[in-house]
């Protein structure tokens, strides 16, 4: 049918809209006990997952490896929570295969793995971590210029608090792939530090001393006893490194530390043993002197002239000359 403009006029086929809408009313209450069936199964699946998690857990602090028993409760959980909602799938839709539910989530976790490549590649490291366990949560470390005691071991990234009350959390990918320090992996930790003595002083007393005085501060092992090494001689003295062994934990070393330099020192010091500081000599020239220049009459650290090094000449004697001469 063409109108007045010459144009052909569409009518709206109201009926088949109802149709469609009738056919799709249809379809959902036929499908209605499946829907049902599908939520039953994935409730079940659901609880299924915190069940076989929590067992994991629990299994996992049994043995003192928590957060191992996190992670893997989290993912066992999450694997089948997502079987589950697979299987629902199949059954409302029945013409959806499981192969080709399969044949999907490959491609979809190729396209999710470049997607989310930091993130997956943390939550790998970070199980190799909690497997392999080469620290632990209360351990002390050093890792990515950071210092600190470890609180917490995620998926994505491991917590540590440092000795300045912060916090620090490090990807678990640049942990597994650079150097860590474990400072508290064994149960003694050893500390040095060097003391340099006269040249004219003995060494097999000065050694004696320092020994007998580190083995006798409180933090300090017996065993391995404190030891002491003959270590370098220098134009300012001798110097002669100790070394003693403590327990491993920051606060401990580091407090042991003090108190060895102190009384180490303070004994040194009574028994007349020198620790020579280092001597330097600073020559002062006077550019307004009158002889500045005159390489005949050169005073001592400047280049001699022909005729030999003049007499030295103290400053105190050149002000009076000069407070002379102006008066």
């Amino acid at each position: 049918m063409e109108n007045e403009t010459g144009l052909e006029q569409v009518d709206p086929d109201v009926g088949n809209i109802f149709e469609k809408l009738d056919t799709w009313i249809d379809g959902f209450f036929k499908l209605l006990p499946n829907i049902g069936l599908a939520l039953v199964l994935l409730v079940v699946f659901w609880i299924l997952g915190r069940v076989i998690g929590g067992l994991i857990r629990r299994s996992a602090r049994n043995r003192d490896r928590s957060n191992l028993g996190d992670v893997g409760g989290s993912l066992v959980r999450w694997t089948i929570t997502i079987i589950g909602i697979m299987l629902a799938v199949t059954i409302v839709a029945p013409s959806v295969t499981p192969a080709d539910l399969f044949a999907s989530l490959g491609i979809g976790s190729v396209a999710i793995g470049f997607a989310f490549k930091d993130i997956l590649q943390n939550m790998l490291a970070g199980i190799l971590i909690l497997l392999r366990q080469p620290f632990e949560v209360g351990d002390q470390i050093v890792s990515g210029g950071h210092e600190g005691t470890v609180e917490k071991i995620e998926t994505r990234a491991t917590l540590i608090r440092t000795y300045d009350g912060r916090r620090v959390v490090i990807p678990n990918a640049d942990i597994y792939t650079d150097a860590v320090v474990v400072n508290t992996a064994f149960d003694k930790r050893r500390s040095q530090y060097d003391i340099m003595i006269g040249c004219g002083d003995d060494w097999d007393k000065a050694r004696k001393i320092m020994e007998e005085t580190a083995a006798g501060i409180e933090g300090v092992l017996s065993d391995p006893a404190p030891e002491t090494i003959p270590w370098d001689m220098a134009m300012d003295g001798n110097t002669i490194r100790l070394r003693w062994w403590t327990q491993p934990e920051r606060a401990e070393v580091v407090h042991v530390y003090g108190r060895v330099i102190q009384q180490v020192y303070q004994a040194l010091d009574e028994a007349g043993i020198d620790m020579p500081y280092p001597t330097r000599v600073v020559l002062f020239h006077d550019q307004t002197d009158a002889d500045d220049g005159d390489r005949s009459k050169q005073r001592e650290g400047w280049p001699a002239s022909p005729g030999g090094n003049p007499e030295p000449r103290r400053i105190a004697d050149a002000l009076r000359t000069r407070a002379a001469e102006s008066s």
